[in-house]
């Protein structure tokens, strides 16, 4: 595509998703809420990516960022706190209203840190082991969360948070309609906006991080870590890096998911939780921006359509079948048969490096099969027989 084109392409795109909660809100808000739910997947599924795709980090923990920083919104923005606690409730008469503008870099530190102490015990840690690791901790911290109600009441344990404050922005409150010129935009389209400006900054960075040499640093490790431990990257700092850059943004994920629901509780925070952000990266394509997206959105909103699909099903079977049941039935049989079709997913990241250089500029053969029958890869020719050769070789 050339710039123009490219650049016709993304104001569409940006067109399209403006108007797409105004038009989903004529079908009812439960569509727009969708939409919502996405976008936190979205987000959710980028700082995942960091992990996983650009420094090969498999994390089965991830939704425990994710809880993190939802639990430290419902804190900061509820009466939780101060109707448990009286000496809060005398320092603070009027309960806690914590401010936007504070709530996302509290959210990136806290979550951060979290990533970079969950980090820290795995660095020798790689594969199937790392994944255990970090599969014990999510489970750790959803415990933690469950049963921290005991001897002070700090997260009300599993009956969760409730009341708390909606986002307020330059005055205007998330939580609640405004007319524009006669016409009615809901709560959660206004949600909706707050979520595409947070999951743009999301790709902005993620893309920026892509390309820069910290990434470059991640992807050397992912591919082989002693290799790039002989080159001279300093492959602890690195590791650690990369799981508070994922970790930040699982946290402000969630400080977002405490703010729209008006409600947490650890059982939103189970270990499906992570497998489904997993399988979002995997199914999109592992490492690529608009796969990952791609596969998030799916994951996400891919549920709530077959619940009308579900209800049908059930009815042909007199109710013998759960409806619940049917639907995540669906789910499993549609990335099965994703990921035979496309085992390297939806939209794989581009392979590079299909036309290396030698000396002189020449191309480089990239398979066996480039060469003349009977000479290895990539030039044990004698001198002249090859055309493509990197180097002369000694008949």
């Amino acid at each position: 595509m050339t710039q123009k084109s490219k650049l016709i392409a993304f104001v569409l795109c940006g067109i399209g998703l403006l108007v797409l909660p105004l038009i989903l809100q004529q079908f009812g808000n439960a569509w727009v809420r969708i939409a919502d739910i996405a976008l936190l997947y979205v987000m959710l599924a980028l700082g995942l990516n960091i992990v996983v795709g650009y420094a090969g980090l498999l994390d089965l923990g991830y939704v425990a960022f994710f809880a993190v920083g939802a639990y430290m919104y419902a804190l900061l923005a509820s009466p939780h706190l101060t109707s448990t606690f009286p000496v809060l409730a005398a320092m603070f008469p009027t309960g806690f209203h914590t401010s936007l503008w504070l709530v996302i870099p509290l959210a990136l530190a806290l979550a951060g840190v979290v990533g970079v102490l969950l980090g820290a015990p795995t660095l020798k840690l790689r594969g199937d082991y790392l994944a255990i690791v970090t599969l014990g901790f999510g489970e750790i911290i959803r415990i933690f969360l469950n049963n921290l109600d005991h001897p002070y009441n700090i997260t009300n344990g599993p009956k969760g948070v409730s009341q708390i404050d909606s986002v307020k922005i330059l005055g205007l409150d998330l939580g609640k309609k405004v007319d524009v010129g006669g016409f009615e935009i809901a709560s959660v389209t206004l949600y909706y906006y707050l979520f595409l400006v947070l999951v743009l900054f999301t790709v902005v960075i993620c893309q920026r991080l892509q390309d820069s040499r910290v990434g470059r640093a991640w992807m050397a490790i992912r591919e082989d870590e002693i290799a790039a431990k002989a080159m001279g990257l300093n492959t602890r700092n690195l590791k650690l890096l990369a799981f508070g850059m994922g970790a930040s943004f699982g946290g402000v994920s969630g400080a977002m998911f405490a703010a729209f629901q008006g409600f947490v509780s650890p059982e939103s925070f189970s270990l499906m939780e992570s497998v489904m952000i997993v399988a979002m990266v995997v199914l999109g394509g592992i490492g690529h921006l608009p796969g990952v997206i791609l596969g998030a959105v799916l994951l996400a909103a891919l549920p709530e359509v077959l619940r009308y699909v579900a209800g049908p099903l059930q009815a042909m079977t007199d109710g013998r079948l759960d409806s619940a049941i049917l639907r995540q039935l669906l789910i499993a049989l549609a990335m099965i048969v994703i990921m035979l079709l496309r085992p390297r997913g939806l939209w794989p990241s581009p392979e590079h490096g299909k036309a290396r250089r030698g000396f002189g500029g020449k191309a480089m053969p990239t398979s066996a099969q480039q060469n003349p029958p009977g000479i290895d890869f990539p030039g044990d020719a004698v001198p002249g027989t090859t055309e493509n050769r990197q180097f002369s070789v000694n008949p």
